[in-house]
């Protein structure tokens, strides 16, 4: 135990040597805590959809994944089952809702067309 404390003393002594300011606590920790914040901010998607588009929306997003964002069908991932491609390797909720809706507009103009589309042949 007092084999760990001294290497703890002796680490925080060079970072406050390191520093550049022995009276300044601040510039030792301020970084972690700074990685620390900007670890735990999450990205929340605001979707400006009619309520015709999320309620077809919803209605694939149940067909497609009963709703789960963790879903796995090969190439495709998530809530609205798109291709890695698409995600292009971040699976986040934000990131699955802003492409899906991107999808879709290019595709289909509408989540409405989109759900058309769906019950017509069993994808979209």
């Amino acid at each position: 135990m007092k084999i760990k404390k001294m290497a703890l003393m002796a680490v925080s002594s060079l970072a406050l040597f390191t520093s550049g300011d022995l009276l300044n606590f601040t510039n030792v920790t301020t970084p972690m805590t700074q990685v620390a914040s900007a670890k735990t901010k999450k990205k929340v998607y605001k979707c400006k959809l009619s309520k015709k588009n999320k309620a077809a929306k919803e209605w694939i997003a149940y067909r497609e994944s009963r709703g789960s964002y963790s879903v796995r069908n090969g190439q495709y991932i998530g809530r609205y089952q798109l291709s890695r491609a698409y995600l292009k390797g971040d699976f986040s909720k934000y990131n699955q809702e802003m492409t899906a809706d991107r999808y879709v507009k290019n595709r289909y103009g509408s989540w409405v067309n989109a759900k058309k589309h769906w019950r017509w042949y069993g994808w979209y």
